[in-house]
């Protein structure tokens, strides 16, 4: 497959670039500085793109076979407009050239149910808390990214996954239409698991929650390292 991923410089989209190039596929790496990209092959083109411009989004997609958008930015208090803003110019671009196959990740706390065997202080503390205050901004712009995506006629899945950690290698994971028990997400499991569903239709037009269920991190952990730290370019 010819595979154009977008926010291919952040931790998840270099894992998507890189386990598509094992997996055969063609791809076109869009990120903002291509020059401290860390991957390269004859399989890999690497271009200097912003999802902020439409004339660079439609020209990376035209002729392609699927989409992959890994963006991503850190928690932050003022208002965060890349996830709306972005794919709005990848679904326009889509539709012009005829691209079908779209895949993108936001959060599985937009299912909008509590964490399926969680305790007391996780679902109705420390999780709210993190929506309300130090992921609001994020999660209301990934809301209206879902808003614009299901609006489309692509053939689109979108991936929920939980709080983000690295891992070595791609594990036994889970994947539901349902929000999912546990807390946390490999990047490896959730890059393995956008190119299965680039490749395959079987959640069309569908939300899908993706969940790691070992040696995951703890909690506070992950908030310190990754939600305050983390950010997918």
């Amino acid at each position: 497959m010819d595979i154009v991923v977008f926010g291919a410089n952040g931790p998840t989209g270099r894992q998507v670039v890189e386990q598509a190039g094992a997996e055969g596929h063609t791809v076109t790496a869009v990120t903002r500085r291509p020059g401290g990209f860390p991957l390269e092959g004859p399989w890999l083109r690497v271009v200097e793109g912003d999802v902020y411009d439409p004339f660079a989004v439609e020209g990376v997609v035209a002729g392609q076979d699927a989409v992959i958008s890994a963006l991503g930015v850190p928690y932050s208090k003022e208002e965060v407009t890349v996830y709306s803003a972005g794919i709005t110019h990848i679904t326009e671009a889509m539709a012009k050239h005829g691209v079908g196959r779209l895949v993108a990740v936001t959060s599985t706390v937009l299912f909008g149910t509590p964490a399926p065997g969680e305790n007391f202080l996780f679902r109705r503390v420390l999780e709210p808390a993190l929506m309300r205050f130090m992921g609001r901004t994020v999660y209301e712009d990934m809301r209206r990214m879902e808003e614009i995506v299901r609006e489309t006629d692509l053939d689109w899945t979108v991936l929920r996954p939980g709080g983000l950690f690295d891992a070595p290698a791609v594990s036994d994971y889970e994947v539901g239409t349902s929000r999912l028990p546990g807390r946390y997400t490999a990047r490896a499991d959730l890059a393995h698991e956008l190119l299965r569903q680039a490749a395959d239709d079987r959640h069309a037009r569908a939300y899908v929650d993706v969940r790691t269920t070992q040696n995951t991190p703890s909690f506070l952990d992950l908030i310190r390292k990754e939600a305050v730290g983390g950010k997918e370019k």
